[in-house]
């Protein structure tokens, strides 16, 4: 499931794209499907490290590319400044103490002129989630924070980049969240919670016509992600 739209990136080959946690590498493989762009992810968990290395490497297989993976905090990115024409970083801010560095880190290894997209949980279906559980945002790794659209923009503008365009993602999945917060965040089999979650799957797969229109209406009301297309300023 993807979060970031890459029909706003325009890759090419030769351009490098970072994936600044990058998970069980869904945006990063992405990326890797354009020919000759240079793909980078980087996180702290070692199993979803090893899970994207798998999927690469697989790709990799049929189109042959250049790709890496490494443990690494976002916050302190191992990386000289300018190395990247596109920085991804989604799901990701909310989970930082140090969100101004780490946004900060983001612009310093973007080219001038490169684009840089973040996404976030929104702030109304996130406070729905956070007001239906208290276990739902306390666990160890959780998020800690829900992001204003104003709050982060500010933040962005900051640091030195230009936003270009907000999108809202996933209005399917919004209610999905609510429900097992409703039952308990980590319990998979409530029953509606199994139907909900093979109803998605299933979409994912998919991806009927209907559900998708369904979707596009639900985005701007209740999107479970905001997405922030951003142009590092030179």
């Amino acid at each position: 499931m993807l979060t970031v739209d890459f029909h706003e990136l325009s890759l090419r080959p030769g351009m490098r794209v970072l994936d600044a946690g990058c998970g069980g590498g869904r945006h990063l493989c992405e990326a890797f499907r354009t020919p000759g762009v240079a793909v980078v992810g980087i996180d702290l968990k070692w199993e979803d490290l090893c899970r994207t290395r798998g999927f690469l490497t697989l790709m990799a297989r049929e189109q042959p590319g250049s790709w890496l993976v490494s443990r690494a905090d976002v916050t302190n990115l191992p990386f000289s400044a300018g190395a990247f024409d596109v920085v991804i970083c989604s799901e990701v801010l909310e989970h930082i103490p140090e969100n101004r560095k780490a946004v900060s880190e983001l612009l310093r290894v973007l080219k001038p002129g490169g684009d840089l997209v973040v996404t976030v949980p929104r702030f109304w279906p996130e406070s729905v989630c956070w007001l239906l559980s208290d276990a739902y945002h306390r666990e160890p790794g959780g998020h800690i924070r829900i992001y204003k659209r104003g709050e982060l923009l500010a933040l962005l503008r900051e640091a030195g980049a230009g936003c270009r365009r907000i999108r809202y993602r996933h209005g399917l999945h919004s209610p999905y969240w609510w429900l097992r917060c409703i039952v308990g965040h980590k319990n998979e089999t409530f029953f509606l919670v199994r139907a909900y979650r093979k109803f998605l799957e299933w979409d994912i797969i998919r991806r009927p016509p209907l559900t998708a229109l369904l979707e596009r209406l639900l985005n701007p009301l209740i999107g479970k992600s905001i997405v922030f297309y951003l142009k590092k300023e030179t």
